[in-house]
């Protein structure tokens, strides 16, 4: 949150599976289409924030499985844990808030007393939080049950259910709209309360999210049978929530940023080293193409190629971040597209920037992708060094 002076233009708060995260597409093209965007567009005046009932542990096998982009802000484990930034620094004042009147030890005793409620792995138990699994024949008869135990015990808790099969029982004053509620005043609080807040989501734990007020709410198309009867029962009418029913089309615009994420992915040694990978690549840039390095250099598909393979993973370890800024686009002739866009490379304290031009055609087999035909650069105001071995593309 540190990176924005001022209060963010957006705030996106959206949850992860099957919301951010499409598990029924292996290409990750909606992930990256997003990406895309996001990059394009949004992140240099907006904030970005994953909510999702993952623990930490999964959470972390999801981001080495997926293309996601690093949030400025993760909320997990159902609402019980905030975390900022790509070192996942947690918030003790929420930790703090979650500890009142919440007696973990008191809860499992009394849910132990519920045969049909199956523990969860040992990852997904977290401090705040009991996780199980329930069939959904039974689900609601022994919610109704177990809340009056915990009740008969004094505890000062809720229980959520979603997915079809998940039930948590977590403190009171937890949960995924808990969460956002306090990060809006924290933010409200530093001066930088977001101008407008967008959330996603699909399932029952995401319920709560759309009920924070001045929130804009989408649940996407695939969005479940909780979810949509909590908004039948409760929120249907509301003109700042809707049921998403399509997507959007890829554009040149985006196509620049993938690529771009990927070009600081493979950098960083972030994404798999595979020959398929670099068959795409190699696909991506026509046979022909030619590529103006800022120095004034032309290179070949060829050299392009070659030279990308060998710096994969020189920036481990390395503070290293690419991003485009500025984006437009205009259809010069069918199927032909030129794009303009300020490219900025991070690397360490030394940040350098060019002025980017990319002639791109549309694939005749494949309209939503492109072939890079041409692309020309000029160092912005400056930027260029004496030592330009690094400065791929």
């Amino acid at each position: 949150m540190d990176r924005l002076n001022d209060s963010p233009n957006l705030m996106i708060v959206s949850d992860l599976d099957f919301t951010m995260v499409d598990h029924d597409d292996p290409e990750n093209l909606a992930l990256l289409r997003f990406n895309a965007l996001w990059e394009a567009y949004y992140r240099h005046n907006s904030l970005l924030v994953f909510s999702t009932g993952r623990s930490p542990t999964i959470y972390r096998e999801l981001r080495k499985q997926k293309p996601m982009l690093t949030p400025d802000i993760t909320i997990m484990s159902v609402g019980t844990e905030i975390t900022y930034g790509e070192s996942m620094v947690p918030d003790d004042g929420w930790k703090q808030y979650l500890d009142y009147k919440w007696d973990r030890r008191a809860v499992t005793e009394e849910t132990a007393k519920f045969p049909e409620l199956i523990l969860q792995s040992e990852t997904e138990q977290r401090p705040h939080k009991v996780s199980f699994f329930v069939d959904k024949g039974k689900a609601s008869e022994v919610i109704h049950a177990l809340s009056k135990c915990l009740q008969k015990r004094g505890l000062n808790v809720k229980i959520i259910y979603s997915n079809g099969i998940a039930l948590d029982v977590l403190p009171q004053g937890a949960g995924k709209g808990q969460a956002l509620a306090y990060i809006l005043e924290k933010l409200k609080a530093d001066g930088k309360r977001p101008m407008n807040t967008l959330v996603c989501g699909d399932s029952g734990n995401d319920a709560e999210l759309f009920s924070v007020p001045d929130v804009y709410g989408v649940m996407v198309s695939n969005a479940q049978e909780e979810l949509l009867q909590w908004y039948a029962e409760t929120a249907k009418g509301n003109p700042q929530i809707i049921h998403a029913t399509e997507r959007k089309v890829l554009n040149p615009g985006h196509e620049v940023v993938k690529f771009y994420i990927f070009y600081e992915k493979w950098r960083r040694g972030g994404v798999e080293n595979s020959e398929q990978c670099m068959q795409n690549l190699t696909s991506t840039f026509h046979s022909a193409g030619s590529f103006v390095h800022p120095s004034g250099v032309e290179r070949s598909r060829h050299q392009i190629i070659d030279t990308l393979a060998k710096l994969y993973g020189d920036k481990q370890g390395i503070h290293f971040q690419v991003w485009v800024d500025h984006v437009s686009f205009s259809e010069i002739s069918s199927g032909s597209w030129l794009v303009r866009f300020d490219k900025w490379e991070l690397s360490g304290e030394e940040l350098q920037g060019c002025l980017t031009k990319v002639l791109m055609n549309s694939k005749v087999d494949s309209p939503d992708e492109f072939t890079w035909m041409h692309l020309d650069q000029t160092w912005l105001d400056g930027s260029g060094r004496k030592d330009d071995t690094t400065w791929f593309i």
